[in-house]
Order: structure tokens, then sequence, then C-alpha cells
């Protein structure tokens, strides 16, 4: 059992890969969210996996001894609800810059952004050339 369960999370990161690394930004998303299945693959076996028991201490016993663990339970469902808000949030800024931009193309979408001599809109980092960023007050 445990063997599966790496196998499955060793395809889930692999294809969450793939995905995040395309230049279609729709990919990317679904590549994350996939990358957060296998976050949520690897917790959800950090509890017992093959205990058929509920984890409910019988009366007169102090101590779990072959039931499953809770908490990773509760939190991969926690992280489920959350990882399926984020893809939703995620797949309407990701239309709305399509609309946008009339493009779906990561590539396309770097070019369009402000050239750094563009006093309106500067980069968020400085260029990589030899230009002092940002220009002096007084214009020299």
């Amino acid at each position: 059992m445990t063997a599966v369960i790496a196998f499955t999370v060793f395809c889930t990161v692999t294809a969450g890969l793939y995905l995040s690394l395309s230049r279609d930004i729709f990919r990317c998303v679904i590549g994350l969210a996939l990358l957060g299945a296998a976050a949520n693959l690897v917790l959800f076996a950090a509890g017992r996996l093959d205990s058929p028991l509920p984890a409910v201490v019988p009366i007169g016993d102090q101590v779990l001894t072959d039931a499953a663990n809770p908490l990773p339970q509760a939190l991969v469902l926690t992280a489920i609800v959350i990882g399926f808000a984020l893809v939703c949030y995620s797949l309407v800024l990701l239309l709305r810059l399509m609309r946008d931009a009339r493009t779906d193309d990561a590539l396309a979408l770097r070019h369009a952004e402000p050239v750094p001599d563009d006093p309106v809109k500067p980069p968020a980092s400085a260029p990589a050339c030899d230009v002092h960023w940002p220009p002096p007050k007084d214009g020299t």
C-alpha cells in the first residue's frame, strides 16, 4: 500500500511540474493544483492508511494502538477546501487576464510588460544592463 501511494505521489508531482512549466497559463494553474493534490497525498499518507479502526479511544484505554491518526485527515480536508477555492480564484483571474491580453501564452504576456525606461510604469526590478534605475530626479 505504501508503494502505491509513493508511486501515486511521484506521478502527481511529475504531472504537476510538467504542466506548471508549460507556456500555456491555463496548464500552469492546473499544474499548481496537481502539486497541491500531491502535497495533500503526502500529508494524508502521514497518518496510518492500513488501519480499519476509527480514531476513537475506547473507555478505559489511555492510548490508541491500531487506530488511524485523525489529525492528518482533518488537515487534508481543510487543505482540499482551501486549494479548491484558490484554484477557482486563479481561474477567474486567468480568464480576466486572457480577455484583457487576448492571449494565453506566458511568453507573449512577458513581452507585454513595460520597457524599463517607461516613466509611468517602471519595472519591479532594476534592468540587467548598466543603466542606473530609477533615473535621478534632476534628469541627468
